[in-house]
C-alpha cells in the first residue's frame, strides 16, 4: 500500500500499483511541524486500540483522516473540523496508523507489537 499526492493535490491510496508512482509517494513525518501534535498515538484496551491525534480541529487546520493498516485490511475514518480525531479498532500485532493533516501532510505512528 502506498499513499500518494497527485499534482492536482488529490491524495490517493494505491492498493495495486499498475504503474510506477514512486515520485508521488507521500513521506510520513517529513514536514517541519509539531511532531507530538500530528503523529497518531495508541491506547490499547484488551483486544482493541484507540488511535487518536492530539491536534486542533479548526475550520482551516485539522486532521482529515486516520488510516489503520493491518496485514490484510485497511480501515479509514474521515473527520470534519469540529470532530474528535480518534478511532477504536481491533488490535493486531504489526498494525500501523497514519494521520493526514490538511496543512502538514502525512504522519505515521509507531508499528504496534
Amino acid at each position: 500500500m502506498k499513499i500518494i499526492k497527485e499534482e492536482n493535490q488529490n491524495v490517493l491510496l494505491v492498493l495495486t500499483e499498475k504503474e510506477d508512482v514512486s515520485e508521488k509517494v507521500l513521506k510520513s513525518n517529513d514536514v517541519d511541524a509539531a511532531f507530538e501534535k500530528h503523529v497518531p498515538q495508541y491506547q490499547k484496551k484488551d483486544n482493541q486500540v484507540e488511535v487518536f491525534v492530539n491536534h486542533v480541529m479548526e475550520e482551516d487546520h485539522y486532521i482529515e483522516w486516520i488510516l489503520v493498516e493491518y496485514e490484510k485490511e485497511t480501515i479509514i475514518k474521515r473527520f470534519v473540523p469540529s470532530s474528535e480525531p480518534k478511532v477504536v479498532v481491533p488490535y493486531e500485532k504489526g498494525m500501523k496508523a497514519y494521520a493526514y493533516c490538511n496543512k502538514h501532510s502525512l504522519w505515521k505512528g509507531e508499528t504496534l507489537d
